[in-house]
Formats: C-alpha cells, structure tokens, sequence
C-alpha cells in the first residue's frame, strides 16, 4: 500500500502557472476501449467466421504488482499531468491513516497486559516498572 496525501505543492508546466502550486492528487485509471478503433475493428473481422482464435492469448504473467500512476491537478489553471511511482497494490488517501491509528490502541493494550503478565510472575509490581517509549503515546483510562 502507497499512502499518498490528497494535496501536494509542486512544480506547474503550464505556461498559465510555471511556478508551484497545491496539486490535487487521485490515481490515474484506465479508461473504457474503444470498439471503433483501428486495432480493434481489425480484431473482431479476424476472429469472426469459423477457424476459433486467430491470435496468440498470453498466459505468462509474471508481474504482480504494477507501478501506481499519480494524476496531479493544478488548482491554479487546472492542467493535469502524471506522475509515475514506486509499485504497491494500491493507492490510499490520508484518510487511511486515521484507520491505522485507531489499530495502534488495541496494539498497546495487548502489549501492556503482557508486560503486566510477566510483571506478576516476577513479582513486581506495574507502579516501579519503567514503561517503554510506546505507551506514552496510547490512551489510558
């Protein structure tokens, strides 16, 4: 998984900006073929009549993943260009890490009922016992 922010400052080409600008950011997606165009037409007055498949099918994928491409939008003059990325299975907005947050605060109650697990077989009590740097940051009731 990529995180992304929804916005981000940078560099316009567009010869109404040339300067940077807030960009407004979404993940680029295929858009539907065309059943007119050349290739296509092509294709489907092969394949029609008898004779079943006249082109190669490939079946040796390899890749899993592919490279997520970036579709940056001026807020300024509206030019819209692309950005290529390292690869992951998707792109999250900021909001995603909201989500992740919340899954830290079981993460250090369960982390903290274990230390106090051990604490009561050695028997010490939780109240001399240093927390470590993580738990400073959990919520405690």
């Amino acid at each position: 998984m990529v995180n992304v922010p929804k916005t981000k400052k940078t560099y316009c080409k567009s010869k109404e900006c040339r300067k940077h600008t807030l960009h407004k950011v979404t993940q680029y997606k295929k858009g539907k073929d065309s059943l007119a165009a050349q290739g296509k037409r092509r294709y489907d007055r092969k394949q029609s009549g008898y004779g079943g498949q006249t082109k190669p099918v490939f079946h040796k994928k390899a890749k899993t993943t592919k490279k997520i491409v970036l579709r940056l939008q001026c807020q300024g003059c509206k030019h819209v260009s692309s950005v290529e990325t390292r690869k992951g299975r998707e792109h999250l907005c900021s909001r995603s890490l909201e989500f992740l947050s919340c899954l830290a605060i079981p993460l250090c109650w369960i982390m903290l009922f274990h230390l106090t697990f051990v604490m009561y077989f050695m028997e010490k009590t939780p109240k001399c016992y240093k927390l470590p740097m993580i738990f400073h940051r959990c919520y405690v009731f």
